[in-house]
């Protein structure tokens, strides 16, 4: 009999996947590496570029937690859009979200070292062979805790979450009541009119999205969470209108206290700021906010792809290897081991792609095109997946299918029209990526796998089955310990 178990049931509550959907969407990263590539792109319109992003994200949000009550699984949108749409549209989304993922571990991990050096040896800072170097240790860090177990996982995210929120409030607060004002508020920063047409708002928007990719990381934590019917999909709603808050907050103060040149000029917007309201401590307390929301991020990234593998080699879609887990941790040791070697490789490939914002710049506009490919999918397997039962009430209609829906378009339609305005890097990265997963694809598929014979997602029947079945245990098979059916 395999000793494989799956991974450890229970060991999140609601606080703690609320704290993961922040700690995946990266407030402090985010704004210190994004803001002077949003405002770049759009200028005073970012605070709009923002809002405009946040509308259909909740969209897509709403799509994850109808289809998290349907399917618990550690591949969330790779196993719902596969079940609802076509085995090979699932692949290529959770496809989409590991390379996507895979990439933001050099994103992520440069400013990590670069916001570690700039703490203990400033003069250092631009060192792209030394920044990789830092940033590998906290990797591997992070690599080594998200080995350790679910909980100690866990209790690492709330530390230095929570020190990073607090820091990011205390700032936000100061900005908003400063008097060293370069513009004054404009509600126009939120209207259409500061936009260079549509392929303008597209790009910005496309960046908006990496702003607040990484909340559904609380879906991908669902085999692990408490109630995660509920649980996971109304973690991912909290933590998308948190975030939006702070990044409209920030990026309205960057318009207001901040000149075009100062912003075009500094690598780290969110110290400049701290520094104009607080002078002093100001800016070395956001390079610590930065720092530990990277260090978070990185966390949250490797358990998103490390649980999307385990759950493509549950289903042999990729190296059945893939899919087991740790016989006391619980953890999907063989993934993380992979994804931390490939990581290291590109941490040494890093090195020959120049300065740390010339590596950012163009590896988020290719994780904006992954993002915008895999969220695009889910909202579209909500509504299909919930078609028999969007008219029996108001919120599935509104909830369930027109608001994913818009929010799948949306991001549809920021794919198509970027392409046209991203670098050749950008858009070869980006869909060269998602382009490499036909092999794997179409490799087991003619294996066998049985991922490409599913069982429909079907709301109405599992709603069915639920109200004569939903008091029993789940069923196991008696050969692995793994879950033969998540859904109802």
């Amino acid at each position: 009999m395999s000793t494989n178990r799956g991974l450890q049931a229970n060991a999140l509550g609601t606080t703690d996947s609320i704290v993961m959907a922040v700690a995946g969407s990266a407030p402090a990263y985010s704004i210190a590496a994004t803001t002077a590539v949003l405002i770049g792109t759009v200028g005073l319109a970012a605070p709009a570029a923002l809002l405009y992003c946040a509308i259909p994200m909740l969209g897509i949000a709403w799509a994850f937690n109808y289809l998290g009550r349907l399917d618990v699984n550690a591949g969330a949108s790779y196993s719902w859009v596969g079940r609802a749409l076509h085995p090979f549209l699932g692949f290529i989304s959770g496809w989409s979200l590991v390379v996507s993922a895979t990439i933001f571990m050099v994103a992520g991990s440069l400013p990590a070292g670069a916001m570690t050096l700039e703490l203990v040896a400033p003069s250092h800072a631009d060192n792209t062979a030394l920044a990789a170097a830092v940033g590998a240790v906290w990797f591997l860090a992070m690599l080594v805790v998200v080995l350790m177990g679910a909980k100690l996982t866990v209790h690492a995210q709330l530390l230095m979450s929570g020190i990073e929120l607090v820091i990011l409030l205390a700032v936000a607060v100061a900005a908003l009541f400063s008097d060293k004002r370069v513009n004054e508020f404009s509600w126009s920063w939120l209207g259409f009119g500061h936009f260079d047409g549509a392929s303008g708002f597209a790009a910005g928007a496309l960046i908006a999205a990496f702003y607040y990719w990484g909340w559904d990381v609380t879906s991908n934590l669902s085999e692990e969470t408490r109630n995660s019917r509920k649980t996971s999909g109304l973690a991912g709603l909290i933590g998308v209108g948190i975030v939006f808050v702070l990044f409209e907050v920030f990026t309205i103060s960057t318009n207001m206290l901040l000149t075009p040149k100062e912003i075009a000029t500094s690598d780290n917007i969110l110290r400049l700021l701290g520094e104009r309201v607080l002078p002093g401590p100001g800016g070395e307390l956001l390079i610590v906010a930065v720092m530990l929301s990277t260090i978070a991020t990185l966390e949250t990234t490797l358990i998103q792809v490390t649980r999307s593998l385990f759950s493509m080699g549950r289903d042999r879609t990729l190296p059945s290897a893939l899919g087991r887990s740790h016989p006391r941790r619980q953890t999907p040791w063989v993934a993380i081991i992979v994804v931390g070697v490939v990581a290291l490789a590109l941490f040494v490939a890093s090195t020959a792609l120049g300065s740390v914002s010339a590596v950012l710049e163009d590896a988020v506009a290719a994780i904006g095109l992954q993002i915008a490919v895999y969220y695009g999918l889910a909202g579209l397997a909500v509504v299909v997946a919930y078609r028999k039962l969007l008219f029996k009430s108001a919120a599935n209609f509104f909830f369930g299918g027109l608001w994913p829906l818009t929010g799948s378009l949306f991001m549809i339609w920021v794919f198509v029209e970027s392409l046209g305005s991203l670098s050749g890097t950008a858009v070869s990265i980006g869909v060269g990526g998602i382009a490499v997963g036909l092999v794997p694809m179409l490799w087991y598929r003619a294996k066998g796998s049985p991922y490409y014979r599913p069982a429909r997602l079907d709301a109405a029947r599992s709603e069915q089955v639920h109200a004569e079945y939903g008091h029993q245990a789940p069923v196991y098979a008696a050969s692995s310990g793994d879950t033969l059916s998540t859904d109802f």
